[in-house]
């Protein structure tokens, strides 16, 4: 057991690093189709934690599921707020009176 948890924590941590330094790399210009692929992914992430929130008896799978569903969501919404923004900074300029 403890030695299937601290290869699962060696790998979380190395993504955690892989990660950074692959978005660090990214330039600007691409961030709203990487951030509409994210918003896809929350996506089925949502439909995926549904399935595992909804078992008959309470279970770790019902309360991670749970979880799963809020994070998913606040990620959704938030993705979609910025991408909704950096489109906005693209659009036509709003003359002020």
């Amino acid at each position: 057991m403890t030695g299937a948890l601290l290869i699962g924590i060696y790998v979380f941590v190395l993504a955690i690093f892989v990660g950074f330094e692959i978005i660090a790399k990214v330039p600007p210009t691409l961030h709203t189709p990487l951030m509409s692929g994210a918003n896809a992914v929350s996506g089925i992430t949502i439909v995926g934690a549904l399935s595992a929130a909804t078992t008959g008896h309470p279970t770790i799978a019902n309360i991670l599921g749970c979880a799963a569903i809020v994070c998913a969501t606040v990620n959704v919404v938030g993705g979609f707020l910025v991408t909704d923004r950096m489109l906005a900074m693209f659009g036509e300029k709003k003359k002020k009176k």
